[in-house]
């Protein structure tokens, strides 16, 4: 039998729903993409070390195209709620459906860039458009 009475339980609901309420829009999504994270069995972003290999999933911030070392690469950065991600495929100006706001699941071994963790020519499954994080 359970120590936890009606009443904390409804006073966990309401704090649950007051902390939604003064979040700001950001929070939420950042609090949304680490629950589809956690979903699809996915490591989050601020947990992977160097030459560690991963599966994150997120969702592209920006998709640009940079040239590295005179060879075309594009270049974008995936957000999982915990922290940013480089995705840098060498030898591609683009790529169907790798556009901003496009939620994905990448997978390959990351390396540090200046600091900042990289995947080089990863693995990635675009997710659906148009639906909620897979629950129902």
């Amino acid at each position: 039998m359970s120590g936890v009475t009606r009443l904390e339980k409804q006073g966990g609901r309401l704090r649950r729903l007051l902390g939604r309420l003064s979040s700001s829009p950001e929070d939420l999504l950042s609090a949304e993409l680490r629950q589809d994270t956690e979903a699809n069995g996915c490591t989050r972003i601020c947990d992977c070390g160097d030459r560690q290999i991963v599966k994150v999933a997120g969702t592209l911030r920006t998709v640009t195209q940079r040239p590295r070392a005179g060879v075309p690469a594009l270049e974008a950065e995936l957000f999982d709620g915990s922290a940013p991600l480089d995705l840098v495929w060498l030898g591609r100006r683009s790529i169907a459906g790798i556009e901003p706001g496009r939620r994905l699941i990448a997978s390959g071994r990351i390396a540090m860039n200046r600091g900042r963790p990289v995947l080089f020519n990863p693995k990635y499954e675009l997710r659906p458009i148009g639906q909620d994080s897979g629950q129902e």
